[in-house]
């Protein structure tokens, strides 16, 4: 089978620090209290955005994404809906820049299974998709677009599937604290279909795992998400219900993603902030019409 064309790749990046990690540096981080400082920073960021003033739909149509004719506006009182999207985009730009970069320079992804590339692909086009249509609410991009990894992310393939897979149950909890917390029912479901989405994408991080290549210090039998417990690959899909990690406020979520977004925390992490790497926004093609947003209705 031939591999799918994911168009041009974006701009080479160096190569990563070379060296093995084993273990979640996000699970270190955010357990530690590491990065704090940069905490502090960026929840002022999304406080801000969140009192700039009225936001609604009106962007959808300039993103390609139809509102379903309805309109939500976030007056003062309702900034904790804003926060939530805010921080659901920071979150997104970061996922958009790791499966590009697994794509674009990982060395193992070559050698993986057509198929398994096929689901990375699809992956970073669902990402961008979502990333869009959060911004087409909020009607401003994400307030950071620069980001950073450990050492030997997307050179190592286990240290790259353990962050991938880290990332993916970081957002999943993100989501379901906007499912407990956003205000109105349609901005709930919404974060429900997304957080389904992330779902898949953290049980395909899993399926890759077993089918890297042995040149690429594959198979790789066991990944360790945000927890920090290195888990089975098989099955895959080892979850009966989603993990919450016990997060009920969204503050929770941009405390775990600090190290990614603010160099003084990932620095303290233990990141390679030497190599940052840049949210680069492209038009999305989702894998199938059926699957498209559609409306905030849910039709």
């Amino acid at each position: 089978m031939t591999a799918p064309n994911e168009g041009e790749r974006v701009s080479e990046l160096s190569e990563q620090t070379k060296g093995s990690s084993r273990r979640s540096f996000l699970h270190k981080a955010s357990l530690a209290g590491v990065g704090i400082a940069g905490l502090g920073g960026l929840l002022s960021v999304v406080s801000a955005e969140a009192k700039a003033g009225v936001h609604s739909l009106s962007g959808a149509a300039k993103s390609g994404f139809d509102p379903g004719d309805r309109e939500f506006d976030f007056p003062e009182g309702k900034k904790r809906d804003t926060n939530i999207l805010i921080a659901a985009e920071i979150a997104e730009a970061l996922a958009v820049t790791t499966y590009t970069n697994i794509i674009n320079t990982s060395p193992f992804f070559g050698n993986i299974p057509s198929d398994d590339q096929g689901y990375l692909i699809a992956a970073r086009q669902e990402e961008m998709s979502h990333y869009l249509l959060e911004q087409s609410v909020t009607d401003q991009p994400s307030p950071y677009t620069t980001f950073y990894y450990p050492p030997n992310m997307f050179a190592d393939a286990q240290t790259t599937l353990n962050i991938l897979v880290t990332l993916e149950d970081a957002f999943i909890a993100a989501y379901l604290v906007g499912v407990r917390n956003f205000s109105t029912p349609d901005l709930r479901v919404t974060a429900a279909r997304i957080m389904g989405i992330e779902s898949d994408h953290r049980t395909l991080a899993r399926v890759v795992g077993p089918d890297v290549a042995a040149q690429d210090g594959g198979p790789i039998n066991t990944i360790t998400g945000i927890q920090g417990v290195p888990e089975s690959a098989a099955p895959p899909n080892n979850n009966g219900y989603e993990r919450t990690l016990c997060w009920n406020r969204i503050s929770q979520a941009v405390a775990a993603l600090t190290p990614f977004v603010d160099a003084t925390a990932a620095a303290s992490a233990g990141f390679d902030t030497s190599k940052p790497f840049n949210f680069e926004p492209f038009t999305p093609t989702l894998p199938s019409p059926l699957g498209a947003f559609v409306s905030f209705n849910g039709c």
